[in-house]
């Protein structure tokens, strides 16, 4: 048990501590979250201004999943917005109001546009590509992952990392090796100028 609080008392065994804390908080909200929404996307940032003026490119969306889809309102300018993986390319995934919709054989399938296009152009999405309908966004909070998943955002985050890395663990540990207290800074002796 001794052992045990002494290991406690070292400020590497409590920072590991902190950061495995905050790295379990943040996996228990994401997960809380998907599973509340009823989507693997809860949040996402809008990535294109095709849905001007309702959402901007940078908005953070909430996805709520898991609807039946004829709950999904589509109507021309009044249509719910719904979030769906292209037809195209099922990774990328789309932000568009549901403007028709019709049944085929037991499979909805919905006609959307975004706000913005005003060309005859439209999705036409089976029900199966539905990841869900936003129910809520935040503006400009999207800007933030958007930006770290730029070349540029990912240097940052990684210059970052190395600074707190080396303020928190490599500085103090080589202070603790040449024995100066940390906070302290070295001065010159008189007899040395």
């Amino acid at each position: 048990m001794s052992r045990l609080k002494e290991a406690l008392k070292n400020e590497y065994v409590k920072s590991a501590i902190f950061l495995a804390i905050i790295v379990v908080s943040i996996a228990a909200f994401w997960l809380g979250l998907r599973a509340y929404l009823r989507t693997e996307y809860p949040l996402l940032a809008v990535a294109s201004g095709s849905m001007v003026p309702t959402l901007n490119e940078g908005d953070l969306i909430v996805v709520h999943g898991g609807l039946n889809s004829s709950e999904i309102v589509a109507e021309d300018g009044t249509g719910d917005i719904i979030v769906f993986h292209k037809p195209t390319d099922f990774d990328e995934l789309i932000v568009h109001r549901a403007i028709d919709k019709e049944q085929n054989e037991g499979v909805w399938y919905f006609r959307t546009k975004g706000d913005a296009n005003n060309s005859p152009d439209y999705w036409k999405v089976s029900e199966s590509y539905i990841v869900g309908k936003v129910v809520w966004n935040i503006p400009y909070l999207g800007n933030v992952p958007l930006f770290v998943h730029t070349q540029e955002g990912m240097m940052i985050i990684i210059i970052l990392i190395v600074i707190l890395v080396l303020l928190e663990f490599i500085i103090p540990y080589a202070k603790e090796r040449t024995g100066q207290p940390e906070g302290e800074v070295e001065s010159p002796s008189i007899g040395s100028l």
